[in-house]
């Protein structure tokens, strides 16, 4: 059923009905295959890029579509209600395309950044490791000053599109002061894979989302030049921060989407399916099942995009980006569950696309920061915000 969205402009509405197509005609028809195959979908980003969808929120000066952010999430939204491997594909190519768009020079901005958002290339973004997840500052790969650039060494883990992109926006461990002795810092880089001494491992198995690539990448004394360095050395964690706080809309409306997806599978099944001689959803144990499936649903939606506005306005936004990662996070995995329900014995076969939506929920609980963490941050923001009583 299509959503019923509130659009700033015509331009919007268009963009959505643009998406809207495009995603029934071109990505729906093929999800449940490719996810059961295991199968990365590159020419579906290819098709997407050249739709250009992969540099919506991006300034049009360097090939980007110049949309509000709350735009952005919500053609993300459409296309996760289809197939939300390749939404939460786009999701981590702005990610990975955001720190040189916020925190280039101007020579990276205008070299490499338009190939980046015009849709020819995919960016993977490259900032855990197998022993910190979700403790950044915990890493341990480095790059240390190496004549006129850095030297790469050790392993980042998790990486979506690891071994499938052509760009890795990298987190390093370095010198504080650029030379070796110096107590280190985390930096960031621009690392591409036709360099000597990069490669991928084997993809890992997961139980969802398996039509998106995720593989562990190694870093065997990889040349990174100067003019790779993204920000100055040192500002990588302020970078990595800012670039997740919009990593975590994109997975709350990657996670809306894809719960908006299994409620009308399971709206369209009750209407069809009947039990004492009428249809279950006038049933009343299972029409407010599916209120409660419709009201987590448009909440999640609401609360992504006051996050999303906030950040459009330039205000901060942080506290809203953790509130809708949590809500929505959680809703998809409710509503997914729940869908499995109302279709019962059927909802647990392959039939139905309902038990794939939730395999897929549970892993947006934890990617881009745990929603224990998403808890942490609310919380200490809420703390920053008590005025210490007089006296």
């Amino acid at each position: 059923m299509p959503v019923d969205r509130e659009l700033p402009s015509q331009e919007a509405a268009d963009l959505i009905a643009l998406t809207r197509d495009l995603a029934d005609a071109e990505l729906a028809p093929h999800a449940a295959a490719y996810e059961r195959e295991e199968r990365f979908p590159r020419e579906m980003f290819t098709l997407l890029g050249k739709a250009g969808l992969l540099g919506l929120p991006f300034s049009e000066a360097v090939g980007g579509g110049g949309q509000p952010y709350a735009v952005y999430l919500q053609v993300i939204e459409e296309i996760a209600a289809r197939w939300a491997s390749v939404a939460l594909g786009i999701s981590v190519h702005t990610l990975a395309c955001s720190p040189i768009a916020d925190f280039g020079t101007e020579a990276q901005r205008r070299d490499l950044l338009p190939d980046m958002v015009g849709g020819d290339l995919l960016g993977a973004y490259s900032l855990s490791e197998a022993h910190a997840g979700s403790d950044v500052a915990a890493m341990r790969a480095t790059a240390t000053p190496s004549g006129d650039g850095w030297t790469a060494r050790g392993e980042k883990a998790w990486v979506t599109h690891g071994g499938q992109a052509d760009f890795y926006s990298t987190f390093l461990r370095t010198p504080a002061d650029g030379v070796e002795g110096g107590r280190s810092r985390i930096s960031c880089f621009h690392v591409t894979p036709d360099l000597p001494g990069f490669s991928a491992a084997r993809p890992e198995e997961k139980m969802g989302l398996t039509g998106s690539t995720t593989a562990a990448i190694r870093l065997d004394d990889v040349p990174i030049a100067a003019d790779r360095l993204v920000g100055e050395p040192g500002r990588g964690m302020a970078i990595a921060l800012s670039a997740l706080d919009s990593g975590r809309l994109g997975v709350s409306a990657v996670a809306v989407g894809l719960a908006q997806a299994a409620l009308d599978v399971a709206v369209r099944y009750a209407a069809e399916r009947t039990s004492f001689g009428r249809p279950i959803i006038e049933h009343q144990g299972l029409a407010f099942l599916l209120a409660d499936m419709a009201a987590a649903v448009e909440s999640a939606r609401a609360t992504y995009l006051v996050a999303a506005r906030r950040k459009d306005a330039g205000k901060p936004y942080g506290r809203q980006a953790s509130i809708a990662k949590l809500v929505a996070t959680d809703a998809a995995m409710k509503v997914t569950t729940d869908a499995v329900q109302v279709l019962g014995g059927a909802g647990y076969t392959r039939e139905f696309p309902v038990e794939r939506y939730m395999r897929e929920a549970k892993v947006m609980q934890i990617f881009e920061g745990t929603n224990q963490i998403q808890r942490m941050v609310i919380g200490r923001s809420l703390a920053k915000d008590v005025t210490p009583a007089a006296g």
